[in-house]
């Protein structure tokens, strides 16, 4: 009989620093962000938040970086993806978004420096909010009698 770990408890137990490859790092962001997104427990939610934010510093630090010698073959292609990764949410779930860092903009305190980031990220977010709501979904067609 196999006992199966829950994806969250496996979470917890990465071990990441410095040295970690930019890849490993962004599987890893993935990984707490699921997992943050299925635990309903307080401060398991925190501890995954805060290995999310940790794992995520250290991505940051390495973005201008050139990718490693090992790590080149890897992002070789013979020729590029047709469909590039997109952000697609609901109208509904980017409205909520936009909404809940307005409130958490209105209501909180935070350094200069994460304000500026939470304030960019409305500033995007509700850009494409926009232009989502604002891009034309029908197509005039001839009529025929």
């Amino acid at each position: 009989m196999h006992c199966l770990i829950p994806l969250r408890a496996m979470s917890l137990t990465l071990s990441f620093n410095a040295d970690t490859d930019f890849t490993v790092l962004a599987d890893y962001c993935e990984r707490f962000a699921d997992s943050l997104i299925e635990s309903a427990k307080p401060g398991e939610r925190r501890v995954l938040c805060y290995r999310l934010a940790e794992c995520l510093e250290l991505l940051y630090s390495t973005l201008n970086d050139p990718i490693p010698e090992h790590l080149i073959e890897s992002f070789t292609v013979d020729s590029l993806p047709v469909q590039a990764p997109t952000f697609e949410p609901e109208p509904e779930d980017l409205c909520r978004y936009c909404l809940t860092l307005a409130n958490i903009l209105n209501s909180h305190n935070f350094s200069a420096m994460e304000e500026k980031a939470l304030t960019g990220l409305l500033f995007e977010l509700t850009g494409h909010f926009a232009d989502e709501l604002r891009t034309p979904r029908f197509v005039r067609t001839a009529i025929t009698m």
